[in-house]
């Protein structure tokens, strides 16, 4: 088997539901800090688009007001009413484009289907074609367990796992990583779109954007040593994924604050919200800090106290990744509340 070094690069329509959208730069500084800083723009913005009627009275999700939830998350990341063009911003007409779900939990803590069919809805409007749109994770299996319907052909949206399409025969390379990638993701995408959940994870801290990737490679087992650091953001900068992955569309729903990465319905609770941004580190931190909020709420201790800190994502953002921000003074959070 062949290896190849990598060098360490840089490389919408429905009418929204009204909202306020309020912006946040995070936690309180010293105010000397924080007049220094007054000029200095955030570097990244994650949406945190929340509709507390998501579900009405039925346990799913709602598919009209997901689609206009997600619309009025990608309106406000970057800020235009004119949808389609949002779209256009992140794909190009004539491209194919995989969306990574998450199907580990199950149907209880997996990519919801509706948030899915509302995104490929979108990129069809935005000029993709559907069979030039496949719907993917790990393993076949666990899409059809988590409610997907698998296809291969003809003129619809695929959906089916790296097991069908099998990997890459030479490995890709960077830092501490060595992984044959997903032929999905190398021979049938020009764009990637990252669709995680919010979650918990025993090892690791936290399982959201980044840790999402580890779906795409054939040996994630191996790297889950040290909290998965600096594994999760080395596998991130892989080109196959640094080079193609455009947006991060969190699935905050159903999300877990303990118990994770499987689904352990005593520790989910119903975010009913979606978190959306280009920086993956960004929308990572954020995350994080809403699942120590919940924590916090049912008298947990911190990941920190526990002995298991989300550290890959410090690393994803230090001066030899440079994946994002995981600076709160540097974060944009925008925040739109449906009531």
């Amino acid at each position: 088997m062949r290896k190849r070094r990598i060098a360490n690069r840089r490389e919408f329509l429905a009418n929204c539901l009204v909202g306020a959208v309020s912006f946040a730069s995070g936690a309180a500084v010293p105010r000397a800090d924080a007049q220094a800083r007054e000029s200095m723009p955030p570097s990244s913005k994650v949406v945190h688009a929340q509709d507390s009627l998501l579900r009405a009275s039925a346990a799913s999700v709602d598919s009209g007001r997901i689609g206009s939830l997600l619309d009025r998350a990608l309106e406000t990341l970057y800020g235009s009413a004119d949808l389609i063009h949002c779209w256009q911003r992140i794909v190009s007409p004539g491209q194919r484009v995989g969306l990574k779900v998450n199907t580990l939990g199950g149907r209880g803590l997996s990519t919801n289907v509706p948030l899915v069919e509302v995104i490929c809805e979108r990129l069809q409007l935005a000029g993709v074609r559907a069979q030039d749109i496949v719907v993917f994770d790990r393993d076949t299996v666990e899409l059809e367990r988590a409610g997907f319907r698998t296809r291969m052909g003809g003129n619809q949206v695929q959906c089916y796992g790296t097991d069908r399409a099998g990997f890459e025969d030479d490995l890709s390379e960077f830092g501490e990583v060595g992984s044959l990638v997903s032929k999905i993701l190398t021979r049938q995408c020009d764009v990637l779109i990252n669709v995680p959940v919010l979650k918990d994870h025993d090892g690791a801290g936290v399982s959201i954007a980044l840790k999402n990737m580890y779906g795409v490679i054939h040996n994630p087992n191996k790297y889950h040593p040290n909290g998965c650091d600096p594994f999760v953001a080395d596998v991130n900068m892989l080109p196959e994924i640094r080079s193609k992955l455009r947006l991060h569309i969190c699935d905050a729903t159903t999300a877990c604050y303990e118990g994770g990465p499987a689904f352990k319905p005593q520790f989910a609770w119903q975010e009913n919200a979606l978190l959306v941004s280009e920086d993956p580190v960004a929308l990572d931190h954020t995350g994080w800090q809403i699942i120590e909020r919940k924590r916090a709420e049912q008298g947990l201790k911190t990941l920190d106290a526990e002995g298991r800190p989300p550290r890959y994502i410090a690393t994803a953002a230090d001066a030899a990744h440079r994946l994002g921000s995981n600076d709160p003074h540097r974060i944009l959070l925008a925040q739109t509340r449906v009531a």
